[in-house]
C-alpha cells in the first residue's frame, strides 16, 4: 500500500509531536508545520494526501489557511480536518461552509481521528479524485478541470510521460517505482511554484502520466525546467552502477542482454492558440501526439 502523506498544522508541540509520533507509526509520511504560512508554503511544494489543521495558529487562523486552499487550483481537492479546542456550533459550520471535510474537537480520542483520517483519504480515492500514490488529482477532478478550460483561452496543457519508467519497475521493484511517481509529483509542484501561477493545475492521469495546465505564455519555460530538472534528479533513484553506464542491463524475452536508457521524460505541449479543440478528449489525444512527435 503507497504511504499517504500527512501535514499536521499545529502550534502545540506536544500535541504535534504526539500526531507526528503516533501517524507515523501507523505507517504515514507526516510533516508539521506550526504556522499557517507555512503549512500552505509546504503544501504547494509537496501534496499532502490529508491536512490536519488547528484553528487556533500564531499568525493566521486555520479558517483562513482552508479557504486559501480551497481558492488554490492546486490545493482545492486536499482532504482537512479541522482540530481545535471551540465547540461551538457557529465554529463548526464555520469550517464546514469553508469546505472542511471533517471537524475534531481537543481533547480528542486519537483512535477516533485515526478512523477520521483513513475515511477521508479512502472517500477521496474512491471518487476518483486524488491518485493514491502521488496525492495529485486525477479521475474526475481532472475531467472537471479540462471541460472548464475548453472554452477559454490563453492557456497551455502539457502531457508528461516518464520514459522507460516500466522497465525501471521491473528492475527495481514496484516501492521503488512508486517513490520515483512521488518524486515527480513533488518536482512538478516546486517548478510550477516557482514558475507557474496559483492557479495552475497539475493532474495524475494515471500510471507515468502526469499533467499541467497553465498560463501559455510561461509553458515553454515550465517544460524545458521539467525535462532538465528530472534528467539530472532522477539519477539518484538509480544504484552507483547503473548511474555510471548511463542505462540498465536487462534480459530480454529472446534470453538476450537488452540496454534500457535511465528515465527522462517527453513532453508534449498544447494550446488553444494553435488549435480549437470539440471535446476534452481531444485536448489530451493531441497533447499525446505532441509529446510522441518530440522522438
Amino acid at each position: 500500500m503507497s504511504q499517504h502523506r500527512l501535514l499536521i498544522v499545529e502550534d502545540d508541540f506536544d500535541i504535534s509531536n504526539m500526531l507526528r509520533i503516533y501517524f507515523a507509526g501507523q505507517g504515514y509520511d507526516v510533516d508539521i508545520a506550526q504556522r499557517g504560512a507555512i503549512a500552505l508554503e509546504k503544501t504547494r511544494q509537496n501534496l499532502p494526501h490529508l491536512i490536519v489543521l488547528d484553528i487556533m495558529l500564531p499568525d493566521i487562523d486555520g479558517y483562513e489557511v482552508c479557504r486559501q486552499l480551497r481558492t488554490s487550483t492546486r490545493t482545492s481537492h486536499i482532504p482537512v480536518i479541522f482540530l481545535t479546542q471551540k465547540d461551538e456550533r457557529s465554529d463548526r459550520l464555520q469550517g464546514l461552509e469553508l469546505g472542511a471535510d471533517d471537524y475534531i474537537t481537543k481533547p480528542f480520542d486519537i483512535e477516533e481521528l485515526k478512523l477520521r483520517v483513513q475515511n477521508a483519504i479512502a472517500r477521496a480515492e474512491r471518487e476518483s479524485l486524488t491518485d493514491p500514490r502521488s496525492g495529485l488529482p486525477s479521475g474526475r477532478l481532472l475531467e472537471d478541470h479540462l471541460r472548464r478550460i475548453i472554452r477559454a483561452d490563453g492557456w497551455a496543457l502539457m502531457d508528461i510521460r516518464i520514459n522507460h519508467y516500466q522497465p525501471f519497475k521491473e528492475e527495481y521493484g514496484f516501492v521503488a517505482a512508486d517513490d520515483v511517481l512521488r518524486f515527480t509529483a513533488m518536482l512538478l509542484n516546486e517548478i510550477v511554484d516557482e514558475l507557474g501561477t496559483p492557479d495552475d493545475f497539475i493532474g495524475h492521469a494515471g500510471g507515468d502520466n502526469f499533467i499541467i495546465i497553465t498560463e501559455a505564455e510561461n509553458s515553454a519555460t515550465i517544460r524545458d525546467r521539467i525535462k532538465a530538472r528530472f534528467s539530472e534528479e532522477i539519477l539518484t533513484h538509480y544504484n552507483f552502477i547503473d548511474r555510471e553506464q548511463g542505462y540498465i542491463s536487462i534480459t530480454n524475452t529472446s534470453g538476450e542482454e537488452e540496454h534500457i536508457p535511465l528515465m527522462s521524460v517527453g513532453v508534449g505541449l498544447v494550446s488553444p492558440a494553435e488549435h480549437q479543440f470539440a471535446d476534452i478528449r481531444e485536448i489530451t489525444e493531441l497533447a499525446a501526439e505532441a509529446r510522441r512527435a518530440e522522438g
